[in-house]
């Protein structure tokens, strides 16, 4: 079983390695771990980014299937991370909006795209129980 000092792993493409550290260091604050040739590794919210330089990346993103982020347990973490996002310039690629308003799964959400249009979503949800 997964101990909690263990992290994530997650492979991302990034079309361009100085854009894709820009955004996640200096844009969200991500830990910069290691840099190669072709790749970064990232502290991303405690568990593991790899950026891999890569060609192959979505031209035209869309939200499903495939997305990835934090779903925060505190609105102020989450809010935080609003507000970070709006003062830095990041690219949403869909503004804070709340889902299944007014459901036991009612949540607050926001997604971002990087610079490799990958996108991240970062959500909180009203009742703890909804997190899985």
């Amino acid at each position: 079983m997964r101990e909690s000092g263990d992290a994530f792993h997650l492979a991302i493409p990034a079309r361009d390695l100085d854009e894709a550290h820009e955004f996640y260091v200096g844009g969200l604050g991500c830990k910069l771990a290691r840099r190669y040739g072709d790749r970064i590794t990232l502290d991303f919210f405690g568990d593991q980014v790899v950026c891999h330089l890569s060609a192959k990346f979505e031209r035209a993103p869309e939200l499903y299937p495939r997305h990835f982020g934090v779903t925060f347990r505190s609105i102020e973490d989450y809010d935080r991370l609003v507000h970070l996002a709006e003062t830095r310039g990041l690219r949403f690629y869909a503004k804070p909006f709340t889902r299944f308003e007014t459901m036991v799964e009612e949540h607050s959400s926001f997604v971002l795209q990087d610079p490799s249009n990958n996108l991240l979503e970062f959500k909180h949800y009203s009742d703890p129980r909804m997190m899985y």
